[in-house]
């Protein structure tokens, strides 16, 4: 990539510097507080030139240093940011951003504060110049002492001065004095005591020139030009003298003795490039002093103004003699740096090196040249731009190829399975990618959320953590896949990652560089984050062709380091022939359970790299290019493949000639790999845990470094398995082919699980501490709680907090002891010490004594345990399974060394863990499942007691509780209860139900088993008691989870009887409580024994029950009662039921419902049914007990009495020695269906047990319409005479119905009907009728109620015979004109059939309603029928006459005829209705005369006949 070669370092993020929360505090402005007068400060001519690009430095104060860096933004002009750094702590959180009025020009300055007063509080000044010429001496406060305090205080502004008067500002510098240098274009030089010296007095300027012992102010003598504008100056020790390097536009360099304030040197450097048109003078950086041989390092940058790719940097150097003065001597000789194809942004010297930062057309560089070395000698560093474009897939040289199409058409090829596998794939490589730490950048991937419109507010994207930035970012991509096919994703995929990077490349533009020379330490500031450089790796030199034979051991032997480097090139064209993509496919396969193993990921790319991509990538060319464009893309896909294979061969073919066989080709193979191994160093034991900046820079650069040897691995396997696949084209022999598949590929293997764990820990973000109970939820309130705990669970989570922070944090780990710790930055080769220190704490651990990985990844799993990383537990321990699953060294590891049982216990506790924390459905299932097989695995393995022994208390089991040697089953049995309570712990009872049954299968042979040297059981428990504690676990197990048929078989089979009742009854509750009860009364359970003790339970719980609750307990003994047959206990508890349901609700004081009448309604009927299905000699059930006052679910309003009082009373209350049976059920039953009906009337009635309120109870029947039951009850509860009064006042009643101007009369001489409203006689009886809610009661029209009244009278007539007279007497009674129906006139007449001679007759005969009409006023109707009567004798068959004959055979109310006839002599004798008294008297008189003539003859007729 370029010709930037050789490459010796590359660049580290410090993580966390891109996420910094800036507090801003203003400058008040000098106009508006009166600090200055009688000057313009809003001048628009500028005094000092504005910046040009983004500006940032940095200084070092004290020993050790604090790092202080400030930055002004080209967008933010007027706001200086500054952050304060030490080596020995975090990376700053909070930095300070000091906003003054104007815009500042690029001469600011922080150093330390040697004015005298207040120089503890306020350790550092600052010196600001804004282009307006208003120059500024702050003291600053340690950063961390700032609040939000909004405006600087004014004692913190030592000086506020205006310089405008002073002339145009060319450059400026601060001293820790308080003196601030600055260059004017006319060549002077001035000095301003801003710190110690009021303005105006003596001493507050001093003039720096020839002429200097005249100390007179600028301006006030005229003068000439002495010497050109000053261009830049700056301030230098040197041997302790405070030196002023000017550097004048002509090239004159002048030096000033700060302390005499006298001109020490000058001399013109003759840049050899200055006279060329346009070239002009820069910069001049002055470097530290050699205190061995005097020599001050000079760099001065020249450039052309039209174009500024010609730049150079000029290196002088300066001889420094002391004597009597200092004698300073310029060095002929200058060493020439030309700055090809980039402008030059900073320069630093030391006393042997200049670094030089520049910006190339493409990306920025850094590389640096000895002093008074050769330009051959540079040496470059690699930028991070580089890194954060090959993990996007990005272009970042010309040169580049778009990688990101590589991966879909490689993803397609290797998983063809599925297109939302593919997908899934796609999204986590990239998601992973863009969270890698040093990737991710705060400020960069928020710009990237605005260009697609997300907003958020600062504290919310703050707050965001990587699981929360990974659902915004898929959001983001589902919105611009509308397509939702694998071309649209993909290239949503794609825009995003250019997006992003291009916010990146914007928000991380170098400003500036930072050298330590105390600790040699190098740095790059850019635009918002801060970076340290590393030194590559051997294996990175070697691999980027600079690195020295030595370094491999290979000095003596250049043949077989000409076979290495031969054999790396062969690897290098693998690699560059399958791109990025497949090291990412790999990885993925490596970490993730949702892509394919790793062992069938290979095959698959060694087939695309022999044959090339799929047929399915044929089809998504043509639907993005289409057909043509397709067509030829696949040809020259085709081309390129073919012209590797055979420069691979014809390479391989050269390779093996070189080394003669391709045994020492293995061999040197051999050899390099291992360099690829970790490095196994011993490390300090007594560290105190730390997060320090070293370790931010330790961190990143081991993610670095693990990742190019992570590669390099897989490039070696490819090239091995590319060897072994192609071995009969270069001649590979068999003892090779065996070689490489036993030998090296396993090495190869090992050493690719090694480094992938590494780099898992290095960029895999920490999972966020779990929210699960109040108390962690009072901790984010910052309630009880310490700072510490805070800030540790704010950082967990997010992206620049992997997980090796937590291994960082632990106690008691240390990792290069003297460079971690160090109080300064670390340098370039520290930080590699510190990743060889780092990865060989993960992978051998402290000592370095482990043989496999296995061992020391049990102390890492529990580290992560401990702090809660469920996730990377799990991926950790399953890689480390599946590597020694590769190793084929599962059955020795499982039959010698418990390890292998602290693995899956290990990560079933994890697999559990991660199960209880908001996981759901499938998945929760799975990793319940997976516990459960971790834990049955760590169980057999026979040394597993005294292994899991050894773990910490945090790693969740218990001790065990005894030593020695036992058996298998006791070990099994206790390890399987421990499991079944961490189940049972975590509320998932599925697993705990396993175990507890696995527990069970032990406890025979666990008991049977004696200890062999105490001889006592391994546990004081008894084998009845054992069992009965696991069963009744199992019970628990089942019904928390539905399964009521084997918790019925978990009871049955507890051999436990006390055990055995509790869990009954529990699971009689929860069946209750489930709705689950037909199981009990269905015939499912096989009742061996417990039937009697069922139906107690179920008794029992009914007494105590709600009545009111559903189901109802009375009604499931019902059903289990009827279900075997038992007919009259089943009658019993239904009926005691429907009792309950009557006294409740008289205890509730209050009406009945209807439902609940339906309800009591609903018991009696079944009672009776059942009663009914028993043998009438046992129809009948026992009376019910009286149930006691404290016992009642609902409260009354009578006063409750005591348990004494009650058992007093129950000693002397008479025993109901009567018994219930069929006919007092269907007694009570009537009854409640009269008070049902009645309720549905909304009628308000109570039957208080007194017989005497029967009567009132049929009033309000029929009051109600309610006939049916009306009669229902008369018939049922009255006999005789009472029975005959009943059915008279009801069809009273029914008759006053019939009329229509009906007066207001008894019922049967009952006075209460004379009122609407009819009194009561208790507060239990209310009884309304004609009230308000009668309205609401249909009423029949006039016609149905005379047909109702003829329906009920012609069926109950039987049961009376007077009951027409009483209807027709109470209708003329009530409204003496009415028309008596023809209906009821004929039930008086008895039809007229042929046998009626006569008006006698039953109790309601014709001489009855012939008294009526007469008694009533109704002549007319009477007359008729005695007419009527009178023919039909007259007019007798002959055939009849002979009976008709017979004595006492005719007989007619002759006394009511006589009335009839004296009323209507009244009514002529009145005047009334004359003429038709007159017509009905004279028909009455022929008909008598007639009849009487008649009734004569037939006397003498039997008389004769006698």
């Amino acid at each position: 990539m370029g010709s930037r070669c050789p490459l010796v370092g590359m660049e580290v993020p410090i993580v966390g510097s891109d996420s910094v929360k800036w507090i801003d505090v203003s400058v008040p402005d000098s106009s508006s507080m009166g600090l200055i007068s009688n000057v313009d400060v809003h001048d628009s001519s500028t005094i000092c030139a504005p910046l040009d690009d983004d500006f940032a430095s940095f200084a070092a104060i004290g020993d050790p240093s604090t790092y202080l860096i400030w930055r002004i933004h080209k967008s933010l002009p007027n706001a200086l940011e500054l952050l304060e750094l030490n080596a020995d702590k975090e990376f700053p959180r909070v930095s300070l951003r000091i906003n003054f009025p104007d815009g500042l020009s690029p001469h600011a300055f922080v150093c330390k504060n040697e004015v005298v007063y207040n120089s503890k509080s306020h350790p550092y000044l600052l010196y600001a110049l804004t282009v307006y010429g208003m120059a500024y001496l702050l003291r600053l406060k340690n950063i961390s002492a700032y609040k939000s305090c909004g405006v600087l205080p004014l004692e913190d502004i030592v000086r506020e001065f205006d310089i405008r008067s002073y002339g145009p500002i060319t450059s400026a510098a601060g001293m820790p004095s308080g003196c601030l240098v600055v260059g004017r274009n006319d060549g002077s030089v001035g000095c301003f005591q801003l710190g110690t010296f009021e303005p105006g007095s003596p001493g507050f300027l001093q003039e720096l020139r020839d002429d200097s012992g005249m100390n007179r102010l600028w301006g006030f003598i005229a003068r000439g030009r002495i010497v050109e504008p000053v261009q830049d100056l700056t301030v230098s020790k040197v041997h302790g003298i405070q030196l002023l390097f000017v550097l004048h536009s002509d090239g004159t360099l002048r030096v000033w003795d700060l302390s005499s304030h006298s001109k020490v040197f000058s001399q013109n450097v003759n840049v050899p490039t200055l006279a060329d048109p346009g070239a002009a003078l820069l910069r001049l950086w002055v470097g530290e002093a050699d205190h061995d041989s005097g020599m001050v390092p000079l760099a001065i940058l020249c450039g052309h103004t039209s174009d500024i790719s010609s730049e150079t940097v000029y290196l002088y150097s300066l001889h420094c003699s002391l004597g009597d003065r200092i004698i300073l001597l310029l060095d002929s000789s200058a060493q020439t740096i030309p700055l090809v194809e980039g402008g030059c942004i900073d320069v630093k010297l030391t006393s042997d090196k200049i670094w030089i930062l520049k910006d190339n057309a493409f990306s920025p560089s850094l590389f640096h040249t000895n002093i008074n070395g050769e330009v051959e000698e540079t040496r470059y560093y690699a930028l991070h731009d580089e890194f954060v474009a090959d993990q996007l897939f990005q272009q970042l040289f010309p040169s580049d190829e778009n990688s990101s199409d590589d991966l879909l058409w490689m993803t397609q090829s290797i998983f063809s399975s599925t297109k939302d596998h593919v997908l899934r794939v796609l999204s986590s490589i990239f998601l992973r990618r863009l969270l890698h730490p040093g990737v991710y950048h705060n400020v960069a991937l928020r710009a990237t959320f605005l260009d697609y419109n997300r907003h958020w507010t600062d504290s919310d994207f703050q707050s965001l953590t990587a699981d929360g930035l990974k659902k915004e970012i898929l959001s983001l991509i589902e919105d611009e896949g509308i397509n939702e096919n694998l071309m649209s994703i993909n290239c949503a995929w794609k825009n995003l990652c250019a997006h992003y990077f291009s916010n990146w490349r914007k928000s991380n533009l170098p400003c500036g560089l930072f050298v330590d020379s105390t600790s040699g330490s190098v740095g790059v500031i850019r635009k918002s984050s801060v970076s340290v450089f590393r030194c590559l790796e051997d294996v990175e030199q070697l691999l980027d062709g600079s690195c020295d034979p030595a370094s491999f051991g290979l000095s003596d032997n250049k043949h077989e380091y000409e076979v290495l480097v031969d054999l790396l090139r062969c690897v290098i064209d693998i690699s560059q022939q399958l791109g990025k993509t497949a090291s990412a496919l790999f990885y993925e396969s490596l970490v993730s359970r949702s892509v394919l193993p790793s062992e069938e990921i290979v095959p698959r790319i060694l087939k695309i790299l022999e044959t090339g991509c799929s047929s399915t990538v044929a089809t998504l060319n043509i639907s993005e290019f289409g057909t043509q464009l397709a067509w030829e893309k696949k040809l020259a896909d085709h081309k390129t493949l073919r012209k590797f294979s055979i420069d691979m061969l014809l390479s391989l073919h050269a390779l093996r000639e070189k080394a003669s066989t391709w045994n020492r080709v293995l061999n040197v193979v051999e050899n390099y790999l291992k360099f690829l191994v970790p490095q196994k160093i011993i490390q300090n034991l007594d560290a105190d845990p730390l997060l320090n900046m070293n370790a931010s820079s330790l961190v990143q650069a081991t993610s670095q470094i693990a990742k190019a040897m992570f590669e390099s691995a897989l490039d070696i396997l490819l090239f091995l398995s590319y060897l072994v696949n192609n071995g009969g084209q270069i001649h590979l022999f068999p003892g090779d082919i065996s070689k490489i598949q036993l030998e090296l590929i396993p090495i190869v293997q090992e050493i690719i699980s090694e480094w992938l764990i590494i780099h898992f820990f290095a960029t895999t973000p920490s999972e966020s501490a779990a929210i699960e109970d109040f108390s962690s939820q009072l901790s984010l309130l910052h309630i009880d709680s310490n700072a510490g705990k805070r800030s540790w669970n704010e950082k967990l989570g997010k992206c620049d907090f992997p997980l090796a922070f937590i291994f960082l944090s632990n106690t008691q780990s240390s990792f290069g002891d003297q460079y971690l710790h160090s109080r300064y930055l670390p340098n370039m080769h520290d930080i590699i010490i510190l990743v060889r220190n780092f990865g060989s704490w993960i992978i051998w651990g402290r000592t370095g004594d482990s043989t496999t990985f296995l061992s020391h990844s049990t102390e890492l799993a529990l580290i992560l345990l401990r702090h809660g990383q469920y996730d990377a537990v799990e991926t950790l321990l399953g890689m480390v399974e599946a590597y020694l699953q590769k190793e084929k060294t599962l059955e020795t590891i499982q039959d010698t060394d418990g390890r292998w049982c602290i693995l899956h216990h290990l990560l079933g506790c994890c697999l559990l863990a991660q199960a209880q924390r908001g996981l759901h459905g499938m998945l929760k299932e799975r990793k319940v499942s997976e516990a459960v097989q971790c834990f049955f695995r760590a169980s057999s393995v026979n040394e597993g007691a005294q292994a899991l022994q050894s773990l910490p208390p945090e790693a969740g089991l218990p001790h065990l509780g005894f030593n020695g040697n036992f058996s298998g089953s006791v070990w099994k049995l206790h390890y399987y209860q421990w499991a079944m309570q961490i189940f049972e712990q975590y509320n998932i009872s599925e697993g705990a139900c396993q175990f507890a049954l696995a527990a069970l299968e032990q406890v025979e042979e666990t008991l049977s088993t004696k200890h062999e040297q105490d001889g006592k059981d391994p546990f004081d428990e008894t084998t009845t008691t054992i069992k009965g504690r696991l069963w009744a676990n199992v019970f628990k197990f089942t019904l928390d989870l539905n399964h009521f048929y084997d918790a019925y078989c978990a009871i049955i089979s507890n051999p436990d009887e006390e055990s055995k009742y509790i869990c009954l009854r529990r699971f009689i509750n929860v069946l209750y409580e489930c709705s689950a009860m037909k199981i009990l009364c269905g015939g499912q359970l096989p009742f061996i024994g417990l039937i009697d003790k069922v139906e107690q339970e179920l008794a029992w719980k009914a007494e105590r029950s709600d009545i009111l609750a559903k189901p109802n307990v009375y009604k499931l003994l019902y059903a289990f009662e009827m279900h075997r047959h038992n007919w009259r206990k089943a009658a019993t508890y239904i009926y005691q039921y429907s009792t309950r349901l009557r006294t409740e609700a008289a205890l509730r004081d209050y009406q009945s419902s209807s439902l609940d009448l339906q309800e009591r309604l609903n018991g009696l009927s079944a009672a009776i049914n059942a009663l009914h299905l028993a043998h009438p000699a046992y129809a009948w059930i026992d009376p019910l007990p009286e149930r006691p006052v404290h016992e009642e679910h609902y409260p009354s309003k009578k006063a409750k009495q005591t348990e004494e009082e009650e058992q007093v009373d129950t000693v002397f209350q008479p025993l109901k020695s009567q018994c219930i049976d069929i006919e007092k059920i269907e007694n009570e039953y009537v009854l409640t269906s009269a008070e049902y009906l009645l309720t549905l009337a909304q009628v308000k009635w109570k039957f208080g047990g007194v017989h005497d309120k029967l009567p009132d109870l049929v009033d309000y029947l029929v009051e109600s319409d309610y006939f049916d039951m009306a009669f229902t009850v008369v018939l049922r509860f009255f006999k005789g005479s009472n029975l005959k009064r009943e059915l008279e006042r009801v069809f009273c009643a029914m008759s006053l119905k019939c009329c229509p101007n009906k007066i207001e009369s008894s019922w049967a001489g009952d006075d209460r009907q004379k009122h609407a409203l009819l009194l009561t006689s208790s507060k239990d009886e209310v009884v309304v009728h004609g009230s308000p809610d009668r309205g609401s009661i249909p009423q029949s029209n006039g016609n149905g109620q005379w047909a109702t009244l003829e329906l009920y009278l012609e069926k109950y007539k039987g049961f009376h015979a007077r009951l027409p007279l009483i209807v027709a007497e109470t209708l003329l009674r009530t409204d003496p004109q009415i028309e008596l129906p023809l209906w009821l006139v004929n039930m008086f007449k008895d039809g007229l059939s042929e046998r009626t001679w006569r008006m006698t007759g039953q109790e309601s005969n014709p001489t009855l309603l012939f008294q009526l009409y007469v008694d009533y006023g109704r002549y007319t109707e009477a007359t008729n029928l005695l007419l009527e009567y009178i023919e039909s004798y007259a007019s007798v068959r002959p055939v009849d006459v002979i009976n008709r004959k017979k004595p006492f055979a005719v007989w007619f109310p002759y006394t009511a005829i006589q009335r009839l006839w004296c009323q209507l002599e009244e009514l002529i004798r009145l005047g009334h209705m004359t003429d038709q008294c007159q017509k009905l008297k004279r028909l009455l008189h022929g008909a008598l005369v007639n009849h009487l003539g008649l009734v004569k003859v037939d006397s003498e007729d039997a008389s004769a006949a006698v």
